[in-house]
């Protein structure tokens, strides 16, 4: 059995999320309300108000989200109120994140705008059940 290190497990987790096709799109003239349950990789142009749970999200630089995100790779030109619970999470510099930021690996471009808490942990979250990928746990 082969080990990586945590620097090759976030190179592979970011390669594998830039390769992967955009899968869903919120687009700039929507406003979606609720909760977002996604697979694969997702893009929001528009407005999300609710909490959203997946693997891949990108936030454009227009799109606004209200509630927490939990992600394996989050990548945030937009605006966010809420929390983040990601193992990659990377702040453009048009970014605006106010809320709690929980992460393994953070990289913030300068001109990002970072309100709240930051816990970047070299333990590993927990972010999906493997044995179902609807299940989202808390653990970590």
């Amino acid at each position: 059995m082969t080990m990586f290190s945590k620097k090759d497990s976030f190179e592979q987790q970011s390669e594998k999320a830039e390769k992967e096709v955009i899968a869903s799109i919120i687009d700039s003239r929507m406003t979606m309300k609720g909760e977002l349950l996604f697979e694969g990789k997702a893009r929001i142009d528009g407005t999300v108000e609710g909490n959203i749970k997946g693997e891949h999200l990108i936030l454009s630089e227009g799109g606004k989200i209200s509630g927490d995100v939990q992600v394996t790779t989050f990548v945030c030109h937009g605006s966010l109120e809420g929390n983040v619970k990601a193992s990659m999470v990377t702040a453009r510099k048009t970014c605006q994140i106010h809320g709690l930021i929980e992460s393994n690996s953070l990289s913030v471009e300068p001109g990002a705008e970072l309100s709240g808490e930051l816990k970047v942990t070299t333990r590993e979250l927990h972010l999906v059940n493997e044995n179902n990928s609807d299940e989202q746990t808390a653990n970590g």
